[in-house]
């Protein structure tokens, strides 16, 4: 009778043991499955760290890397510049929801990489400020050239500039397909990783440019004075150049209505010939509103020298002039003429009468 009940106890043993190591195994195979998606990730953005489009294509569902060429990304002329922009990318997977029946599955990854707005808006400011002293001399670039000198002037601000980082958190949805795991699509924000945020950066200064269209087109009347105290003055110096007010007098333009003719020193702080139509930005407010440039009746060299090629080192006294509608105060704002709204600005009060 005891033999019996040993019998069965042991029995009863071994199906308990059973069927824990089916159920551990069940529970191993869900875990083991689970990982895949998430190593796929990874192995995703290790090859975005690499910048191996090759592998990337070959883990998208889409195999569509199409937007990359909208940011220049696969631009053969900026590769060195976005090789060593991503492979400081580094990331961490922090959540996954796993559907084993219908093989689909969620990775979220935080991602940590290089923000390259600053980067961004010192090299188009640059560029620009090269491409109008240029067009003003006569010369004229290819294609290929203004390609050159735009990467060549990103590669010396990104060696340059501190690196600033920023961090995202991606959903990457992926699907299995014929037992491989897939990437469904190449999205925006990965886009905008691997571009340091180039999308960023070109929508910021085509909403200025759009502003400064608009501006023009409405006769600058929707353009706000800046806020300014009596005691502001324009003195300022940059890595361009320095702007110092002198004087300002009240005359007649060509039509005999009355002007205001602002004079300022101007000197070259930069490597190469500039000029001030270059380099700097001077607005002047009435009433609220921004004032149109005017042409003076008299000829004064200093005019001639907004316009005129200024050597490195060498000062200049310059003269700009903007219609005034009456005999009130001016706010003078001077800036970098190619900041896009973030470079050092300087007002001052103006007194007419």
């Amino acid at each position: 009778m005891e033999k019996k009940k040993k019998k069965g106890k042991t029995g009863l043993i071994l199906f308990l043991v059973i069927l824990i190591l089916a159920a551990s195994g069940g529970a191993a195979y869900y875990l083991w499955e689970r990982q895949k998606p998430v190593a796929a990730v990874e192995e995703y953005l290790d090859s975005i760290q690499k910048m191996d489009f090759t592998a990337m294509e070959s883990m998208l569902q889409s195999s569509d890397l199409s937007a990359l060429d909208n940011a220049d990304v696969r631009n053969d002329t900026f590769t060195d510049f976005f090789k060593s922009i991503n492979e400081k990318m580094t990331y961490k997977i922090r959540k996954t929801n796993f559907d084993i029946q219908n093989g689909t599955a969620q990775v979220t990854a935080r991602i940590r990489y290089v923000d390259g707005s600053d980067i961004y808006r010192e090299t188009v400011s640059e560029f620009l400020r090269q491409i109008v002293s240029k067009a003003f001399s006569g010369e004229s670039l290819t294609e290929e050239e203004t390609q050159q000198k735009l990467a060549s002037i990103l590669s010396e601000k990104a060696s340059t500039l501190e690196d600033k980082f920023s961090e995202t958190d991606i959903e990457y949805p992926l699907i299995k397909i014929n037992g491989q795991w897939k990437i469904v699509a190449l999205d925006d924000e990965t886009v905008k990783m691997m571009s340091a945020n180039f999308k960023s950066v070109e929508d910021e200064i085509n909403q200025s440019l759009s502003t400064a269209e608009a501006e023009n087109q409405t006769g600058g009347s929707s353009s706000q004075s800046p806020a300014v105290s009596e005691r502001d003055t324009i003195d300022m110096t940059t890595e361009k150049f320095s702007i110092h007010y002198t004087r300002h007098t009240v005359e007649k333009d060509f039509a005999g209505n009355p002007c205001l003719l602002v004079y300022y020193d101007y000197t070259n702080n930069g490597a190469t010939a500039s000029s001030p139509m270059v380099d700097i930005n001077l607005q002047a407010y009435q009433n609220g509103a921004s004032l149109d440039a005017a042409i003076p009746e008299t000829n004064d060299d200093a005019i001639d020298q907004f316009m005129s090629e200024i050597q490195p080192g060498q000062t200049a006294s310059v003269c700009q002039a903007f219609s005034i509608t009456d005999m009130s105060d001016v706010t003078l704002q001077a800036g970098d003429a190619f900041s896009f709204g973030a470079g050092q600005t300087a007002s001052q009060i103006l007194k007419l009468q």
